[in-house]
């Protein structure tokens, strides 16, 4: 719990009494590998923190898959879009490895963003650096170059880039196992 707090603070430093009802009002879940927290068409009603494991958001189309991100150790991980608007996710999310995370609910996030300043500003700065994660992710899919992109990665996510299969980095890059071959190759 403690490193979830940490996680929390970075944002928005939280009173005694928000920790304190936060730390009520989370559960801890362990799922196994290739276990789902959310498969397409439901409604998104947590947020997960990781605590340790791995896990990664990902959409099919045409019987492909195309993964959005990664989610790793001490960080915060949803599908930010059908959780916000409490609609039907177009998303699954899935642990890679067995994983362990602390998770709060949309209803119980809600209330203690009403009850407590310091919990909506978490929350706020939360979302605000997701939705410029999301953006920045497009921007480099439309806007990058295979090799760029995966030597980006790499560079940023070397614990990440070591635990996933070479199947899942060709998705998150948007390309074939075999164009990552190629790249890896002429490294």
């Amino acid at each position: 719990m403690a490193d979830f707090l940490q996680f929390c603070n970075q944002f928005s430093s939280l009173t005694e009494e928000a920790r304190n009802e936060l730390f009520k009002k989370v559960k801890t879940k362990t799922v196994r590998k290739g276990d789902y927290l959310l498969k397409t068409g439901e409604v998104c009603r947590h947020l997960f923190f990781i605590n340790e494991g791995l896990a990664k958001l990902f959409f099919i189309k045409d019987g492909k898959e195309f993964i959005n991100i990664f989610g790793i150790e001490n960080r915060l991980f949803s599908a930010f879009e059908s959780y916000l608007t409490q609609t039907p996710s177009n998303f699954m999310l899935m642990a890679l490895e067995p994983t362990t995370v602390t998770l709060i609910s949309y209803e119980e996030m809600e209330k203690l963003c009403k009850k407590h300043h310091c919990m909506e500003t978490f929350f706020r700065k939360l979302v605000s650096i997701a939705a410029t994660k999301m953006t920045r992710r497009i921007s480099e899919m439309l806007e990058e170059n295979a090799t760029k992109r995966y030597n980006q990665f790499v560079k940023e996510n070397k614990v990440i880039a070591q635990r996933i299969s070479l199947g899942d980095l060709a998705s998150y890059l948007g390309i074939t196992q075999q164009s990552l071959s190629r790249i890896r190759a002429g490294k």
